[in-house]
């Protein structure tokens, strides 16, 4: 009746010895260590490399550079602030916008062409 729960102990196999435990757990570990490893190389550093990259060209903005805001407004920086950036998007239309959401400079005020 109870068969398959015998079958199952008898699987498990033995307990390890007293002195091979250390060496298992560290092996135990291993696939864990090896998921965060991946995970860190494949997902975290590009996103860190990419926020980085992104606060050096908010940090780099002024005035005159041609813009796009994350909500997808192309305009021309007329003004900065500390954490404000003022943009022309028409004549006689300014707004103000975060910094954080100055998504790319599509052309900065020298001329010279540039993308996130």
């Amino acid at each position: 009746m109870f068969t398959f729960l015998v079958d199952a102990a008898h699987a498990m196999g033995a307990p390890p010895a007293e002195g091979g435990g250390s060496g298992s757990a560290i092996l135990g570990m291993l696939p864990f260590i090896l998921m965060f490893l991946v995970l860190y190389l494949l997902i975290l550093r590009p996103q860190i490399k990419k926020q980085k990259a992104h606060q050096r060209m908010v940090d780099a903005l002024k005035k005159g550079d041609q813009v796009v805001t994350s909500g997808g407004i192309h305009g021309v920086v007329v003004n900065l602030k500390d954490d404000v950036v003022v943009l022309k998007i028409a004549e006689n239309v300014k707004i103000d916008l975060s910094r954080a959401a100055v998504s790319s400079v599509k052309a900065s005020a020298e001329g010279e062409s540039t993308s996130s």
